[in-house]
This record gives C-alpha cells, structure tokens and sequence, in this order.
C-alpha cells in the first residue's frame, strides 16, 4: 500500500507561482510511475502532468505545457508540480496519483493509488 500526501497549495495572484509536493510511503516509489491531475468545481478531474519512474520521460495536459513543470526525487520519496505563470482557470483541487508500472500514464483510470489533494486558487 502506498499513502500520498499533498502539500503546497494555497491562494496566488494571476501570473504568480506555487510548488506542489507530494511524499510518498513505502519501498516502491522509485518504480512507480506517478502523475498529478486536477478537478475544478463542478468539472471531471483530468490529467496536468505525468512521470515516470526515473524522471527521464514527461508528459503535460496542453493546457499546462510551458507553464507547469513535474520532477520527482527518489532519495526523497516525492513528487513536485512547479507550477508558474498561473491564471484563473488553474483554480483546482490538485490531486497526486502513482501507479505500480514505470512508465508515463495519463488517465484516471490508470492510477492505482491516490491523494487526499491540495486546493489551488488563482485569484484575477
């Protein structure tokens, strides 16, 4: 079993940054590949940014590519989501996800194991 934990979010001005970390339990981290997704109220939650299990392989909603950036360190068991030049329509619950197989995934239904998330609110 893995547990995520989220952290970082908060409220930022339009153009501003945040960073969001995820830690993760357990002695599978390093091969597991993990993601973060996003669910603004009253929406589906949908895919940002996804990694896999070296760092080496990326993947990005294109809605975020340019502005948002994934990195893991696995000495440290987390995953990070810098995230700048954020705008209004970034206001979301961020979700961190991982999954038991190496590689890039980006859909929902191919995670294994979730967070609780973080709230993201970009005020104009």
């Amino acid at each position: 079993q893995v547990q995520l934990v989220e952290s970082g979010g908060g409220l930022v001005q339009a153009g501003g940054s945040l960073r969001l970390s995820c830690a993760a339990s357990g002695r599978t981290f390093s091969s597991n590949g993990m993601a973060w997704f996003r669910q603004a109220p009253g929406k589906e939650r949908e895919f940002a940014a996804a990694i896999n299990w070296s760092g080496s392989n990326t993947a990005y909603a294109d809605s975020v590519k340019g502005r948002f950036t994934i990195s893991r360190d696995n000495v440290k068991n987390t995953v990070y989501l810098q995230m700048n030049s954020l705008k209004p329509e970034d206001t979301a619950v961020y979700y961190c996800a991982g999954h038991w197989r190496g590689s890039v995934r980006t859909t929902t239904g191919g995670m294994d194991f979730w967070g609780r998330g973080t709230q993201v609110t970009v005020s104009s």
